[in-house]
């Protein structure tokens, strides 16, 4: 992009451990196919000259600024070698060839020009651009200069390169430019922004959908089995068999090549078109279509010059053109839709999914093949990868690389398959032997077994499917990546998760809270807490409280159900009903008991029971029937109808069921029911659509017990008061300076030690987000503490600096409100006697006189006292922050004191967070009360402890190196919120979701 770096001198050849590794990563691009990027190595001198020569002299004029036809060795030795630091470069690559070489198709590098900022140059292939690669280079870099503290990338560009122009403008970071001499100066501020942010996670959401939308509308699969060498009864050609199987019984809307399973006798085995012969007859000669270079001569289909015209025999040439392809259509039509192969090289492209049952070993090189055939994604049945050990897993690793290089998404290993019910796309890629009937329920979920049990469920019941993954160890495509497809998907309109682990939480917050807003999503985690590692499962370790996923799924707008039971019932009330319009539950039942019992299930669900609630003798006629549903169904009568019906003596004969449904259908008010002998979706509780009397009928979902059909419409009204509701933004307060708290953080940081910063340091980077620390003074002496209080104002707190005793009145640590020297000096002796009865010997919180007279530790010793401000009267809270290894930052908020210490009662939120994010969490500790004036103390100022909560939010969130953050106590007052004390760790950043986009592995 400039010619300033052809000249320059060679830098040093860096050491080996300076290689960042942590800097590789696999991308997805725009088109949904994938590539890898990396930081450049001097081995790549020979693929960074095949890359620029085969660039066009435009680009390598724009470039260069010069016609530059090839690099020489002492360019070479520049550009790939590095030091990684002052130095950078980072390419994508893919691999290419019979040999699977490792081709460059894109290159960004900077140079640091001064401390925080470094001049920035990208080149990409010409044959790769459109597909987002330098969108995706400069989010890749940009995190890498970061890290290196570079602030601001420049760059010269010629006016005509448009794009490279477009890739900075648009990424969402402040940009100037200004042209001088001709030349487009560019200058790039690296502080992420709000826009930035969104720019990010769009260009995420646009490619991941199109990447999971090219594997649910795949048409030409690939089925690779272990081959005939396979013993019987071994879990790959069971595998194969099964897929195989389903298959021919139902190939759906594609067609199935099959290789390394045997074909059953009475299979047929495909007559290869010409095409597929590639031009060769069935007894191997040449194919002799003229005897001059025509349209197969030399140099291309038309000839040396492009053209068929001039040659002898054009017009019979052209027939024969016609005809062949005629021949090739009618084959292509007759062939039959599961045809048989020897090996992967004789199956014609393009193929747009593979199905592997082979051992890891074969799995991976069987992927190499795939490159040439186009395939998308590989969907990998088999086991034997990350859940055996490390070797396991440096195969999985092994295979993710070979898949990503070659564009390809990998669903798996040990997956359960995928099928979609998408009409002309209709598919069965798994080892499911019965398909669900079509629906708008998309479902996603990790291992083998719990896809046998949610497939069986939907089936049992009837519910409509519109696509299903199971991804089992969920080594690449996740939960995620199905909700950016499902999001757009006009096929879904309810979103099922079953998730034995979450690899990305951070990511996973970010994209359910979009698709909610539009889409409900559902979803089942093993285990309350969310925090098992099913083997096979690359997650990182938590020590987050249980309760923080509850949160962050709170927070996202995630229906978050018990069990997959309790899944599907919520599934089939909203594929099937509309959201609810409000919490008042009519009930119609067939006894007073039953009503009765399920008013009870109605409050214990925290909804309520509406006036026209009633109950249906079982000898009620059917006018009697239709008046009582009448009722229930009246305009404003109740938001949701629950009709329970079991008759004890008399058998059931619909009449009741009927009229629901046709009331139902009707008025289009929620409702659900719970008949003796019914279950799921049923003809009886169905009704004509009044929209469209001649379209698919509509259902009331029938439940197996009435406790089942008030929890389903329990979570689904607090999904619907949820989308309703006003979320809030995630402000910005204002005097937050995150340069200056970065630059504090950074020249704190001791490698990945955790380091405790001191009293000052963490005034200072406090007050860099605009909170106000109060100072203190540690002291030894009555001397030194009568002199503090002078200098910081009196009235003053006394407190014992002893870790065991911080913040314990009860055990003499602290001493409040003094208001003169007399009583000061009075106090320091008697908590220095206290100390020495409570405290052990040797803990230097003791302040035992020593023969100086200041203390066990002499004069240089630990200080056993502290003298601060008194703040106003209030209410003492504590705010804490921890950077966990899964997710990320979490913001807890408690009352100081028994209500945190022993009943913990602590609400979290996990940033960012908005205002009303932070405003509940105020207000969902049950000792808030507190805080409004409860038993007539005063009101305490909750807008100043919200405007805290935001900051300390903002803070963790921007500053993924604050290992730990804890403000207490802080005395929130009837005008104000006093920080009167705070602890700050920091150590090396380890966060997942960073700002650059990254597959897992």
């Amino acid at each position: 992009m400039n010619g300033h770096d052809v000249p320059a001198d060679p830098d040093p050849a860096p050491q080996p451990d300076q290689y960042p590794v942590e800097w590789e990563a696999d991308v997805v691009l725009r088109d949904g196919t994938t590539t890898h990027v990396r930081p450049i190595r001097p081995s790549d001198a020979a693929a960074l000259q095949r890359f620029h020569m085969g660039q066009s002299e435009r680009s390598t004029y724009l470039r260069f600024f010069a016609n530059i036809e090839r690099l020489s060795d002492r360019d070479l030795e520049r550009f790939t070698v590095v030091d990684h630091s002052e130095r950078v470069a980072l390419v994508a690559v893919k691999r290419v060839g019979e040999d699977l070489r490792e081709d460059i198709i894109g290159v960004a590098r900077f140079d640091k020009v001064a401390p925080h900022e470094a001049e920035v140059a990208f080149n990409i292939a010409d044959a790769e651009q459109g597909r987002g690669l330098g969108s995706v280079l400069l989010e890749h870099l940009a995190a890498a200069a970061r890290e290196r503290g570079v602030r601001r990338f420049s760059a010269e560009v010629l006016p005509q390169n448009g794009k490279m122009l477009a890739v900075f403008q648009e990424a969402g970071y402040v940009v100037s430019q200004h042209v001088d001499d001709g030349i487009v100066a560019v200058s790039v501020d690296l502080d992420p922004t709000d826009r930035s942010r969104e720019v990010m996670a769009d260009r995420e959401h646009r490619a991941e959908a199109r990447s999971m939308h090219g594997l649910l509308t795949a048409r030409r699969v690939l089925l690779v089995g272990p081959g005939p060498t396979a013993a019987p009864g071994t879990v790959e050609r069971l595998l194969a068999e099964r897929v195989l199987a389903g298959a021919l019984r139902d190939p759906g809307d594609g067609t199935f090549e099959v290789v390394g399973t045997a074909a059953p006798d009475d299979a047929v085995l495909p007559v290869p078109t010409a095409g597929e012969r590639g031009g060769l007859p069935d007894d191997g000669g040449p194919v002799l279509v003229d005897q001059g270079e025509g349209r197969h001569g030399p140099h291309g289909h038309d000839g040396e010059h492009g053209h068929a015209h001039g040659h002898p025999h054009d017009a019979a040439t052209a027939a024969e053109l016609v005809e062949e392809l005629v021949e090739e259509l009618d084959d292509e039509a007759a062939a039959p839709p599961v045809r048989f192969r020897a090996r992967i090289a004789d199956v014609p492209g393009p193929v747009d999914l593979a199905l592997l049952a082979l051992p890891p070993h074969e799995a991976i090189a069987a992927t190499a093949e795939l490159e040439r055939l186009g395939v998308r994604a590989v969907v990998v049945l088999s086991a034997g990868f990350a859940e055996t050990g490390p070797d396991g897993l440096a195969l999985q690793r092994d295979l993710l690389r070979t898949a990503h290089t070659a564009g390809m998404r990998v669903v798996g290993p040990a997956t359960y398959g995928l099928l979609t019910t998408h009409a002309g796309h209709r598919l069965n890629a798994s080892l499911a032997e019965v398909e669900p009937v079509a629906g708008s329920i998309g479902i996603f979920c990790q291992s083998a077994p719990t896809a046998v049990t949610l497939l069986a469920t939907a089936l049992r019941r009837g519910i409509g499917i519109s696509s299903f993954v199971s991804a089992g160890h969920r080594a690449d495509v996740s939960g995620n990546d199905l909700m950016q497809f499902w999001q757009d998907d006009p096929e879904t309109s309810v979103v099922c998760l079953y998730l034995e682990s979450i690899g990305n939480p951070r990511k996973f917050s970010r994209i359910a809270r979009r698709l909610a807003s539009v889409k409900p999503v559902v979803v089942v985690t093993a285990g309350r807490s969310g925090q098992v590692v099913p083997p096979g499962h690359a997650v990182r370790s938590t020590r987050a409280p249980r309760r923080t996923l509850d949160e962050m799924l709170r927070q996202s707008g995630v229906i978050h159900a018990e069990n997959t039971h309790h899944l599907v019932d919520i599934a089939q009330l909203l594929a099937n009903q509309p959201l609810p319009s409000g919490r008042r539950i009519g009930i119609l039942a067939s006894s007073a008991a039953l009503t009765a019992l399920v008013a009870e299930a109605v409050v214990s669900a925290g909804l309520v029971v509406a006036d026209c609630s009633t109950f249906l003798p079982e000898d009620a006629d059917d006018d009697l029937v239709e008046s009582a549903v009448a009722a229930l169904y009246a305009p404003d009568a109740c938001d949701v109808v629950v009709a329970v019906h079991v008759p004890t003596v008399r058998p059931r004969v619909g009449t009741v069921s009927r009229a629901v449904a046709r009331a139902a259908a009707a008025s289009g008010r929620t409702t659900v029911a719970s008949v003796l002998g019914l279950h799921g979706l049923a003809a009886e509780l169905s009704a004509p659509d009044p929209a469209d009397p001649d379209g698919p009928p509509l259902h009331v979902p029938a439940y197996s017990t009435p406790e089942d059909a008030v929890a389903a419409v329990g979570a689904v009204v607090g999904y619907a008061r949820w989308r309703d509701a006003d979320h809030g933004t995630v402000d910005r307060p204002a005097g937050v300076d995150p340069d200056r708290a970065r630059a504090i953080v950074e020249g704190a940081l001791a490698g990945d030690s955790v380091v405790d910063l001191d009293a000052e340091t963490t005034a200072r980077l406090l007050a860099a987000y605009g909170i106000e620390l109060w100072p203190s003074r540690r002291v030894r002496t009555a001397d030194e503490a009568v002199a503090a209080a002078h200098e910081i104002g009196w009235p003053v707190a006394l407190k014992s600096t002893a870790e065991s005793l911080r913040h314990r009145a009860d055990l003499g640590g602290v001493r409040l409100d003094i208001g003169d020297e007399d009583e000061l000096r009075d106090d320091v002796e008697q908590m220095r006697a206290s100390l020495a009865a409570v405290l052990p010997v040797g803990d230097p919180g003791r302040a035992t006189p020593g023969e100086d007279g200041t203390g066990a530790d002499g004069p240089t010793g630990p200080a056993p006292f502290e003298v601060q401000r008194m703040a106003d009267a209030g209410v003492a809270c504590v705010v804490r922050s921890t950077e966990d290894q899964l997710f990320g930052p979490v913001v807890s908020f408690g009352l100081a004191g028994d209500a945190v210490d022993l009943l913990g009662d602590v609400s979290y939120g996990v940033p960012p967070l908005t205002d009303v994010d932070v405003a509940t969490m105020v207000r969902s500790i049950r000792a808030a009360p507190r805080l409004f004036g409860y038993m007539g103390a005063p009101v305490a100022d909750t807008a100043a402890l919200e405007d805290l909560l935001a900051r300390m939010s903002l803070m963790a969130d921007e500053l993924p190196e604050l290992r730990s953050v804890e403000l207490y106590p802080v005395v929130v007052a009837e005008h104000g919120a006093a920080v009167l004390g705070a602890r700050v760790q920091v150590a090396g950043a380890q966060r997942a979701d960073t700002l650059r986009r990254a597959l897992p592995g």
